[in-house]
């Protein structure tokens, strides 16, 4: 007989010693249904994928009319593919600066890769610096930008001539010179707890790089695509990077990652070696008729606009919430991206605990466990919010008379 929490647990190689575990049978808008017949509002979107929900009708039409079609021709690049050049044209007019040229990849970590890669390759420097408790992916070049040793350390040596700066520390960026490939950086820290950069940081750090020659590498893989209250996150600053790295919401629910950039500096990767960049998989053209059709139903329903009016109904009740509970340090957020730093991570991982329990689904950060994140569907109603915010008062509630 199946037994699928037994077989996964014995075939599916485990990422921790505790998964969540629950077994999905059904995706709905901001929900998740399990086999046990229960239904789950997912506030953290698949981490950051699902931003226009889960199952959305016009994404699984599209799926389906490019399943019939053709799967995968051809590695990519090689072949024109209707979905990849059309999702391409409609990410390159709505990219931030004049970024207009996209190298789709299979992920996330892939995508930085391959920025890395750009960016070595278009200046002829080796040096790429990225921030303290920044995130970017466990392949070997992603893991290398890490400065939390805990992950690092184990892997260890690491990619050379990748060192990293203080985050949000303008003193820091001095190091930045005529050296330098590269620096990558998240124009807010997700896995460091929810950080939002000082503006005046974030202009120095432009300015450095235009004095020295670097690149700035944007990763936008969990701010893009609606996440902070813009299209992609880099709009705040009035500040465009020479690359950006996008993926999770980029495939509407399908696997998929990209890294673009002028022309020019993309061109790099045709020539002295041609292919110098390749990848089977990446821009799979089911994937990208899924990204395609997930951006559309964004930018239709402007999306980004919903995700400020979501992040401050959940701000509005955090507040109050956090005037009642002293456990409670600090609420950040940017847009329908929100940080709950609590004053020990026993007390956020309890939190954790209790609101699945009342099947609402929020998740944690790898570099602080003390704080915990939502980041949400951007198509949350009211009635949807209001029910996670009693369900976050009665976690809030128990926690207290616990300890």
């Amino acid at each position: 007989m199946l037994n699928l929490q037994t077989d996964f647990r014995r075939y599916v190689c485990q990422t921790s010693d505790s998964p969540i575990g629950l077994e999905i049978v059904r995706g709905d808008g901001p929900f998740v249904f399990t086999a046990d017949g229960q239904k789950y509002l997912d506030l953290i979107s698949g981490i950051g994928v699902v931003n226009v929900g889960h199952n959305r009708r016009e994404i699984v039409q599209a799926i389906q009319k490019q399943a019939t079609q053709y799967l995968h021709p051809m590695v990519y690049g090689e072949f024109v593919m209707q979905p990849q050049v059309e999702y391409a044209k409609k990410l390159a007019a709505h990219l931030p600066g004049d970024i207009e040229n996209i190298f789709f990849t299979n992920s996330g970590a892939e995508a930085v890769e391959g920025a890395l890669k750009t960016a070595r390759k278009f200046t002829g420097r080796q040096k790429i610096y990225s921030f303290s408790d920044c995130y970017h992916g466990d392949t070997m070049g992603a893991l290398s930008l890490q400065s939390a040793a805990v992950y690092r350390k184990p892997f260890e040596p690491v990619v050379p001539e990748i060192a990293s700066l203080t985050w949000n520390d303008i003193a820091a960026l001095d190091d930045i010179d005529a050296h330098t490939a590269g620096v990558i950086i998240e124009p807010v820290q997700g896995e460091a707890g929810v950080r939002v950069p000082d503006q005046a940081f974030m202009e120095a750090l432009r300015q450095k790089c235009d004095a020295s020659g670097a690149l700035l590498i944007f990763d936008e893989v969990m701010t893009g695509f609606g996440r902070t209250g813009k299209l992609f996150a880099a709009e705040h600053f009035g500040i465009f990077p020479d690359i950006i790295v996008l993926a999770k919401a980029l495939g509407g629910g399908l696997p998929l990652g990209a890294f673009a950039a002028r022309k020019e500096v993309m061109a790099a990767l045709s020539s002295d070696p041609p292919l110098a960049h390749v990848t089977t998989f990446g821009g799979n053209p089911v994937c990208c008729a899924a990204g395609l059709a997930s951006f559309e139903l964004m930018l239709r329903d402007d999306l980004p606009a919903r995700a400020v009016w979501v992040g401050e109904q959940f701000i509005q009740h955090l507040n109050a919430l956090q005037q009642r509970f002293a456990c409670l340090r600090e609420i950040r957020a940017k847009g329908c991206l929100i940080g709950i730093e609590f004053d020990s991570s026993e007390r956020a991982m309890t939190f954790c605990r209790l609101c699945l329990q009342q099947n609402v689904i929020v998740g944690w950060t790898l570099f602080h466990s003390n704080v915990v994140r939502m980041a949400p569907p951007l198509i949350l109603e009211c009635s949807e919010i209001d029910r996670a915010a009693g369900v976050m008062a009665a976690a809030l509630q128990e926690i207290c008379v616990l300890t």
